[in-house]
C-alpha cells in the first residue's frame, strides 16, 4: 500500500554511484566503511588459511571439497555485501551471486552428511532399511500422518535430487531475471502480477524451500549417528547463514514496504534497506567465519593407499570372514578424528 511520505530531493531514482558516495561521505560513515571492509578482508583471509589447512592436513577426498565449499558461504556473502556497500547499483548482481553460491552449498551440505558416514556405500550399508521421518520442516513439519520411508539407494538418490534441483534451477531463474532487467521487465522489489519479479521470486523461493526438505530428513538421522563429527553445530551454522541472508532480508524489505525505513539522501528507501542489510551481513558473516573455523578444523584419518575409509576396510574384513562364522556388524566403525 502506498504511503503518504514526504519525498526529499535525491531520494528518488536509482541508488547512488560509488563516486557520489565518496563525494558525500563524512567521518562517521567513512569509519563505518573502513571497519566493514577490514572485517571482510580479515574474514576472507581466515577462509584462505582454512583452505590451505584442509589442502595440507586432510587427505584428498570428496569430503574435503565439500568442506571448502560449505565454509566458503560466509566469506563469499561478506565479500558480495561489501561490494554492494561500495557500489550500491551492483546490489542486484551481488545478491544473485551470493544466492547462487549458497544454493550450491545447500546441496553440498547434504553430500557432506553422506560423506561423514564414509561415502555413499558406507551410508547405504549403515542405514539400509532404517525408517526415515519425512514429516519435517520446512515443507511437511505439520503433516504428522506421513509414513516413514525406509532408506535405500533409491531414497538417497531422490534426496540428492531434491537439493540438486535448486542448485540447477535457481541460477537459471536468476539468469533470466538479469536478461529481463536489461529489457526493463524486471524491477527488483516490485510485486506486480504482470511483472517478472513476482513470478521469478515465487519459483526461486519454492525451489529453495524444497531443497531444504531433504536436508531436514537426513539431519534427523545424522544428528545422533554423527554427533562425534560435530554435525549439529555444522547444521546450526548452515541454518544461521540461511536465516541471516533470507529471513533478515525479507524482514527489511517488509519494513521498507510499510514505510518504517524511509529514504535518506542519496539513498531511496529500498536502497537504504539494502544498505542496512549489507552492513548487518558483513558483521554477521565475520562472526560465522570465526565460529565455523572451530568446528571444521578437524583432521579425518583415511587410508590413502587404499583410497577407502577405515570403516570400509573393517566391513571388507568382516565380509571376508563371513563364511568362517563371523557375524557381520550392522554398523560400521566410525572414522577416527582428532581435534587440531
Amino acid at each position: 500500500m502506498e504511503q503518504n511520505v514526504i519525498r526529499t530531493p535525491g531520494c528518488e531514482g536509482d541508488p547512488p554511484t560509488a563516486e557520489q558516495i565518496l563525494h558525500n561521505i563524512d567521518i562517521p560513515t567513512s569509519t563505518l566503511y573502513g571497519v566493514l571492509t577490514m572485517m571482510t578482508v580479515l574474514g576472507n583471509l581466515v577462509y584462505l588459511e582454512e583452505i590451505v589447512y584442509l589442502l595440507s592436513k586432510t587427505p584428498f577426498s570428496y569430503k574435503r571439497t565439500t568442506y571448502i565449499w560449505i565454509t566458503g558461504a560466509p566469506p563469499v556473502i561478506a565479500a558480495t555485501s561489501c561490494i554492494g556497500l561500495w557500489i550500491p547499483r551492483s546490489t542486484m548482481f551481488t545478491d544473485f551471486t551470493a544466492s547462487i553460491y549458497f544454493t550450491i552449498c545447500i546441496h553440498k551440505f547434504l553430500v557432506m552428511m553422506v560423506e561423514e558416514y564414509g561415502g555413499e556405500e558406507a551410508f547405504i550399508h549403515r542405514l539400509h532399511g532404517v525408517p526415515m521421518k519425512i514429516s519435517t520442516g520446512p515443507c511437511c513439519c505439520c503433516c504428522l500422518c506421513l509414513p516413514n520411508i525406509p532408506m535405500s539407494r533409491k531414497t538417497l538418490t531422490v534426496l540428492k535430487s531434491g537439493t540438486l534441483q535448486a542448485a540447477l534451477l535457481r541460477p537459471i531463474l536468476l539468469f533470466f531475471a538479469t536478461v529481463l532487467w536489461t529489457n526493463g521487465n524486471y524491477e527488483q522489489g516490485k510485486m506486480k502480477v504482470n511483472g517478472a519479479f513476482l513470478w521469478i521470486t515465487i519459483l526461486s523461493v519454492a525451489a529453495f524451500i524444497l531443497s531444504l526438505w531433504p536436508i531436514g530428513i537426513l539431519f534427523n538421522q545424522a544428528k545422533s549417528n554423527l554427533s562425534s563429527h560435530n554435525i549439529v553445530p555444522k547444521f546450526a551454522l548452515n541454518q544461521s547463514v540461511l536465516i541471516l541472508t533470507q529471513a533478515q532480508g525479507g524482514i527489511i524489505n517488509l519494513l521498507v514496504s510499510m514505510g518504517t525505513i524511509v529514504c535518506a539522501a542519496p539513498f531511496s528507501a529500498r536502497a537504504r534497506g539494502a544498505f542496512m542489510h549489507q552492513q548487518l551481513l558483513v558483521m554477521e558473516m565475520f562472526i560465522l567465519i570465526l565460529v565455523s573455523r572451530c568446528y571444521y578444523r578437524r583432521q579425518y584419518h583415511l587410508n590413502t593407499e587404499e583410497g577407502c575409509p577405515l570403516q570400509c576396510q573393517e566391513q571388507d574384513k568382516l565380509k571376508s570372514h563371513a563364511n568362517g562364522g563371523v557375524v557381520l556388524l550392522s554398523k560400521p566403525v566410525m572414522v577416527s578424528q582428532q581435534k587440531v
